[in-house]
């Protein structure tokens, strides 16, 4: 055998065998552990400090077909500006439902906006549709907060083609994660808008994403309660079969994690509001099997909290795609 092909075992071996030191055993309060291990994964994923309120900048509003759109700039912290959008059903009576469409991996939030900047996001949007997810939000009737992730489109350190690898491992160095500093930011960014658009409904909140952005979205749901729906695709699968299993890009990882958590305990900070998980059957990066092991772990988490039927797997017949179909019917199902 091969040595890389032993020490790639080693290595499988070793993570494995770590002892996920802050995973729920069932004999504490839950509430008292939800707690405590929420303060644990702020430690791991490194959020940086909130100095007072979280600036947000206006540039311009327009009104579209059956919309109106809001384009903004949210400081986050000290210097760094986050390029937003917000597009408003036109017409609608009461408090506005809002969903944060979060993106993964690709050319930018454009995408999200159903905008294609060039024959690529042409192709992109023409054989993956579902990865306009504001113009589906507006179609159910709801708000779409767009927001551009570090390391993707305008802030990329190219400009265009994501940079994660380049921006995580100058937070690394930092003592950061990009993952932490995607979910800070928008964390920053609900506080803004909700504050800025009084229309804007913060109950019910519904966050998704494909991904990266299903990533971000399963994070930020296990640290801020104001998330009532999380609704991540192709993302949500054990490091153990994943991020340990095959290559990952490194916005994916956080220094430390696997022990005290594997994905599936961090299951329980959601609980028991509404988590509904999409995969693909024939998804490489986040393998079905492995998808369906890690939702057995969690629903076994929503079970001790109370709400065992607040969690739901869906599994398209494709791969790495967004299935937004699926979801929003899972989403409406749970009453949202």
């Amino acid at each position: 055998m091969e040595a890389t092909a032993i020490s790639h075992r080693y290595e499988q071996a070793r993570f494995c065998a770590l002892p996920r030191a802050m995973a729920y055993d069932g004999t504490e309060d839950f509430a008292a552990w939800q707690a405590a291990a929420r303060t644990r994964l702020a430690e791991l994923l490194c959020l940086p400090t909130a100095h007072g309120e979280a600036t947000l900048s206006l540039e311009y509003t327009k009104d579209c077909d059956g919309y109106t759109e809001h384009r903004f700039t949210v400081e986050t912290e000290p210097g760094y500006l986050v390029p937003c959008h917000l597009l408003l059903p036109q017409g609608a009576s009461g408090a506005v439902p809002l969903t944060l469409c979060l993106s993964g991996h690709g050319s930018g939030m454009h995408v999200a906006l159903g905008r294609a900047k060039d024959e690529a996001d042409e192709r992109s949007l023409s054989e993956w549709p579902h990865r306009a997810m504001a113009p589906r939000a507006l179609r159910e009737g709801r708000a779409a907060l767009v927001i551009e992730a570090r390391g993707f489109g305008e802030a990329s350190i190219t400009g265009r083609v994501p940079s994660c690898t380049e921006t995580a491992k100058i937070a690394l160095l930092a003592g950061r994660t990009l993952l932490g500093e995607r979910v800070f930011d928008a964390m920053r960014i609900l506080d803004a808008v909700l504050s800025y658009f009084p229309t804007l409904d913060s109950e019910g909140i519904v966050c998704t994403g494909n991904s990266g952005g299903g990533t971000v979205t399963y994070y930020l749901a296990c640290l801020d309660e104001r998330i009532a729906v999380a609704a991540p695709s192709c993302s949500i699968c054990n490091f153990e079969f994943s991020l340990a299993a095959m290559p990952h890009c490194l916005c994916n990882h956080v220094p430390g994690i696997r022990r005290y958590f594997e994905l599936s305990d961090l299951g329980g900070l959601i609980a028991p509001r509404a988590l509904v998980i999409a995969a693909g059957r024939t998804d490489t990066d986040f393998p079905a099997e492995g998808t369906e092991r890690t939702f057995e772990a969690i629903r076994a988490l929503y079970a001790y909290a109370g709400a065992p039927r607040a969690c739901t797997l869906v599994f398209g017949e494709g791969g790495h795609y967004n299935y937004a179909d699926l979801l929003w019917a899972e989403i409406h199902r749970m009453g949202y």
